[in-house]
């Protein structure tokens, strides 16, 4: 009993010790993390604005730019359409050659095709896709440089088409045109004198109107490409 009151008499229960009143080295401590936040924020910053300058500077030196894609001829041979009234399935017979130019506007950048996807579609319904570039027949585009590539759609489909689908390609039908869209789909690389970037998927898309070829004369028409 004894020793637990000496305990209770040696206990402090005076007012809290204010602040200044502490021992200098709780007081170190706080400055050294203050120091080493503030160290570790500005490093940080200058990092971002080194990072940022460099960004600019390339830009403004390298100018990249996207390609350029026009589909300069368009061989629609056939374009037939056998209806079935009873599940609206009809199958499209079809015969298309398209050859395209892509232009690289560059001068400073090479740009490597590794594979290229097309894929055509009517009334927004698929019905074709082909490989227009394979890794076989990759080709490197040298600078302010123009490159032809090709792609052959052929063979039949199954589309769902209702009477107005059917009243819409009749239309077209007796007009010998056919209002067909094309998406392209690259896998690129850019090169900037022996430095070859990584691989870069780009989107095309070329809204066409193809005549058959014995109704009229496809007009080149250029395409929206987008990374």
């Amino acid at each position: 009993m004894a020793d637990k009151q000496s305990q209770l008499n040696g206990a402090y229960y005076g007012p809290a010790i204010p602040p200044s009143e502490l021992p200098r080295h709780h007081h170190r401590g706080r400055r050294c993390c203050c120091c080493l936040f503030s160290f570790f924020w500005k490093l940080l910053l200058a990092i971002v604005v080194f990072l940022v300058v460099v960004f600019l500077v390339f830009w403004a030196v390298v100018q990249p730019r996207t390609f350029k894609l026009h589909v300069t001829d368009a061989k629609l041979t056939q374009f037939n359409l056998t209806t079935n009234n009873n599940n609206n399935i009809n199958m499209l017979r079809y015969n298309l050659v398209l050859n395209l130019t892509a232009r690289n506007p560059n001068k400073k950048l090479n740009i490597y095709y590794d594979q290229v996807e097309g894929h055509v579609s009517y009334e927004g319904m698929r019905f074709a896709s082909a490989d227009l570039i394979t890794w076989r027949n990759s080709f490197r585009q040298y600078t302010k440089s123009t490159n032809n590539m090709s792609g052959v759609f052929t063979g039949q489909h199954g589309l769902v088409f209702d009477g107005d689908h059917v009243k819409d390609f009749e239309k077209d039908e007796r007009g010998g045109v056919f209002d067909i869209d094309v998406k392209l789909y690259f896998n690129i690389r850019f090169r900037l004198g022996d430095f070859i970037g990584s691989s870069s998927r780009v989107r095309a898309k070329c809204e066409l109107q193809v005549p058959l070829v014995s109704r009229g004369v496809f007009l080149p028409t250029r395409c929206h490409v987008k990374f």
